[in-house]
């Protein structure tokens, strides 16, 4: 049976048709799941960007982390080093000082010993045209008697005689007179050289190192963190600390470090090591804060004990009373004048003691006697008086004997010597006091003299510019050639010198100096 055209249309178009519609179906299937993918894509690709600029930003902050962290080390590794540069600097500055100021004394001495000299040359020349003189005298005499005894040769033998052994006794007793001065003046020249070698001896024999006075002290923090610690809420830490002590806390914009003012010296070692148990320990509140200090005191109070009991062992003090022993443990933080007050009573006792040796008297009581001379100085400011009669009272009152209480009431003269131990421990505190770099004057009054001087040399008529010079040792007048002659600079420096003698009180010689210099200019063309 044969097909009609449209079955064959239809059998033929149907499957063609239908592969059309699933090919477009396909197509529009697969872009769909294509679309789909990109989308999928694009949310990856955004998400690892994102995650991406979160890594970064978190590497950038660990980076940045790091270098502040290295920045901060390399900062308090560079003030530390300049800390240190600085400390060294003010300890070379101090040496220089040191040096200049002994070089300073040395030329005072150098000055003094030459115009000795001068002097005792002036007294030569004029004793031997006194003696040439005498000599004369002598021969005149001489012959006025040989003349009178050619006048009375008419005399008997006796008469002559007689005559004779007078003028021989005149003679005589002139020259007796003359031998008693020479001697005399030979035993005072050989007890005054013999007393020297005494003293000379004894201090080289006796070297103590002296600490500078100061009265605030210096605490090191780890950080500048802990000065809020240390403040406390409202100021409530420093106001307890500084009650307790007794002390001020300075805190200012000093880095790393605070400072503890106090005049009381043994109050301010106490504060001082209190505050650097409560930095190492970091627990700083007003409870913790009192137990400390009173921990501290406990430990200084028995440093104390131990170093007055070192010391009366260390010179073989027998039978002092325990007060005194601990008084002079407290000596080791007093400072006079720069001079640490135990090492300068510990230095009069050897030398005192050594001068005894040399004078064979006995050395156990001056070295007693100059231990305890200044122990008035370990009393506080309660008890009035000088420390010279303080502590003559303490040593009196706990047994110390006659001798002793004298020495050390009268070491800077204050009542009457009673006994040669008392003129050793003068002569000692005096020797230890005066040694080149043991005490030192206030930078207040160095600069006070210095204008002094310059004003007293610049209120003459005629100068033009005066320099102090020398620490003060030497004043340099530059006068107006015009106005100040070659004759009248030398009764200018002698005029400034009488004046300083009279107006200015300072220790040693002061050299004058009067420079005047006239130049003439002319040209040549």
């Amino acid at each position: 049976m044969e097909l009609s055209l449209w079955s064959w249309i239809i059998i033929i178009g149907v499957p063609v048709v239908l592969g059309i519609c699933g090919f477009l179906a396909g197509y529009g299937l697969s872009k769909r799941v294509a679309r789909r993918r990109m989308e999928q894509g694009q949310a990856q690709a955004d998400n690892l960007l994102r995650i991406a600029r979160q890594d970064a930003e978190e590497f950038r902050g660990k980076a940045k982390a790091e270098c502040k962290e290295k920045w901060d080390k390399e900062r308090l590794k560079f003030e530390s080093e300049t800390a240190a540069t600085r400390r060294e600097l003010e300890r070379t500055e101090e040496k220089l000082g040191n040096r200049e100021r002994f070089l300073s004394r040395r030329d005072s001495v150098l000055t003094q010993k030459e115009a000795d000299l001068i002097r005792k040359e002036r007294d030569l020349t004029s004793r031997d045209k006194i003696l040439r003189a005498k000599m004369e005298r002598m021969d005149q005499l001489i012959n006025q008697e040989n003349s009178r005894l050619e006048r009375v040769s008419g005399l008997s033998c006796e008469d002559a005689r007689k005559e004779l052994i007078h003028n021989l006794k005149d003679e005589a007793r002139l020259e007796a007179a003359q031998m008693m001065r020479e001697i005399k003046e030979e035993a005072k020249s050989r007890a005054e050289e013999e007393a020297r070698e005494i003293v000379v001896r004894a201090i080289q024999r006796c070297a103590v190192s002296h600490a500078a006075e100061t009265t605030v002290s210096v605490v090191n923090l780890p950080s500048d963190e802990l000065k809020g610690r240390i403040i406390g809420r409202e100021g409530r830490n420093i106001r307890t600390f500084e009650t307790l002590s007794g002390v001020e806390v300075v805190i200012d914009d000093t880095p790393d470090a605070i400072v503890i003012s106090g005049f009381d010296p043994i109050r301010r070692e106490i504060a001082k090591l209190a505050m650097e148990k409560l930095v190492q320990d970091g627990r700083i509140h007003p409870a913790r804060i009192e137990e400390v200090v009173e921990q501290t005191r406990e430990e200084v109070n028995n440093t104390i004990r131990a170093e007055g009991e070192s010391v009366v062992l260390e010179f073989g003090i027998v039978g002092l009373h325990p007060e005194l022993s601990r008084m002079l443990g407290r000596l080791k933080y007093r400072t006079s004048y720069g001079q640490n007050v135990l090492l300068h009573s510990k230095e009069v006792a050897y030398l005192a003691s050594l001068m005894a040796q040399e004078l064979e008297l006995d050395p156990a009581i001056a070295k007693r006697a100059g231990l305890l001379h200044d122990i008035g100085k370990a009393a506080d400011q309660s008890v009035e008086g000088t420390h010279a009669r303080i502590g003559a009272e303490l040593a009196k009152r706990y047994g110390e004997d006659e001798v002793i209480v004298n020495a050390i009431e009268a070491h800077h003269e204050e009542v009457r010597l009673e006994s040669p131990y008392s003129f050793l421990v003068a002569a000692a505190d005096s020797i230890s006091g005066s040694r080149p770099g043991a005490r030192r004057e206030s930078f207040d009054t160095y600069i006070k003299r210095v204008e002094d001087l310059e004003m007293v040399a610049s209120s003459f008529p005629g100068v033009g510019k005066a320099y102090a010079i020398q620490a003060g040792r030497e004043i340099r007048i530059l006068v107006q050639p015009d106005k100040v002659s070659d004759d009248e600079a030398s009764d200018l420096a002698a005029k400034v010198a009488s004046q300083i003698e009279s107006e200015l009180k300072y220790p040693g010689q002061i050299k004058v100096m009067v420079v005047r210099e006239t130049r003439a200019v002319n040209y040549a063309h």
